[in-house]
């Protein structure tokens, strides 16, 4: 049976009562996809809430078990998440590698560490807390992609039109694909591992079988370029992972980088580290000393009350300490 009702009843005494009325909602009528890895910015102006306002009443909710929140490392170029923990301490590498850009970036607070909330199976039961179980293109919409990346609607028709061939190889298989590599830039990619293979596919065609091995692990993702010419290919792929792997085959076109490239506000780490409501009920998840994680943009306020020695001596000091705290508060 659901802790919902419990959950929301908690919720309703801790957040401003319309911002409680909206997640109780949403989390009763939104589609399962909707309800994994929320983007609060982009519910904030769906529903037309102040942004503010409901991320404090999220971040009550996942303190009291309505949502699980995940600090996710992404790459700037694609989009994807390169890591993903429930807390931003875990995250202490001076890089973190994109197999799908085939770059390595430097960890940043305010550009590449987004802030979402799924809902928690104590509340309902969505299909990405199975996300082994997920169609291909949802588990790279839903698990792959950050929230940040704004797909389109019609996302899955305009990938499987860049597609080749894709396959899902369970634990421990192997498999051969077989197919006709035209004279385009192509990319095998895993959303899985990220393993990835560029084949730089051009000059005269072929019709000599090709051949290419690829074999997936959770050790390292595979990354690497070929030069192919067009004409047939045979794929030769194993998984030594103990999950499945959800090896495809894209056009690196235009259509791919369209998909790439938009893009869409999201909750940072920085904004979120810098919320009075974090900083109040989440005090231990902070960052550490050592933690490699920089920020690239950042503003300090100093503000000083003229005059208040004078005044500490003319009020004296209760009544002045409580106008210099009316002062915080104003500030915040």
């Amino acid at each position: 049976m659901s802790e919902g009702p419990a959950l929301f009843a908690v919720l309703r005494q801790s957040a401003t009562p319309n911002a409680a009325q909206a997640i109780e909602r949403f989390v009763k009528d939104a589609p399962d996809g909707d309800l994994n890895r929320i983007n609060v910015l982009a519910l904030a102006a769906r529903i037309g809430m102040d942004e503010e306002r409901l991320i404090a009443a999220f971040l009550h909710a996942a303190r009291i078990g309505v949502f699980e929140l995940s600090w996710n490392i992404l790459c700037p170029g694609c989009g994807g998440v390169l890591d993903a923990s429930a807390t931003l301490k875990s995250f202490n590498r001076d890089e973190y590698a994109c197999g799908l850009c085939a770059a390595g970036y430097e960890p940043t607070l305010d550009e590449m560490v987004e802030v979402t909330f799924t809902v928690s199976p104590r509340v309902r039961r969505i299909a990405a807390h199975d996300p082994h179980r997920l169609p291909i293109w949802e588990y790279c919409r839903q698990i792959f992609w950050s929230s940040g990346v704004d797909l389109p609607a019609d996302f899955e028709s305009i990938i499987e039109g860049i597609t080749l061939d894709s396959i899902e190889l369970p634990a421990g298989e192997k498999a051969i694909m077989s197919l006709q590599l035209p004279a385009e830039f192509l990319i095998v990619f895993d959303p899985v591992t990220h393993g990835t293979q560029f084949l730089d596919v051009k000059g005269e065609p072929t019709r000599e079988r090709q051949a290419l091995t690829l074999v997936f692990n959770k050790v390292k993702a595979p990354t690497g370029k070929m030069e192919l010419r067009p004409g047939p290919l045979r794929i030769a792929l194993e998984n030594r992972t103990d999950g499945r792997v959800l090896p495809a085959i894209w056009i690196a076109g235009d259509k791919l980088h369209d998909v790439l490239g938009r893009r869409k506000p999201f909750l940072t780490a920085k904004r979120l580290l810098t919320n009075q409501t974090f900083r109040d009920i989440y005090r231990t998840d902070t960052l550490d000393v050592d933690q490699r994680l920089k920020i690239t943009s950042l503003t300090f306020l100093f503000t000083d009350l003229k005059g208040s020695t004078a005044l500490y001596e003319r009020v004296g000091d209760l009544v002045a300490f409580d106008m210099v705290r009316a002062h915080f508060r104003v500030l915040s």
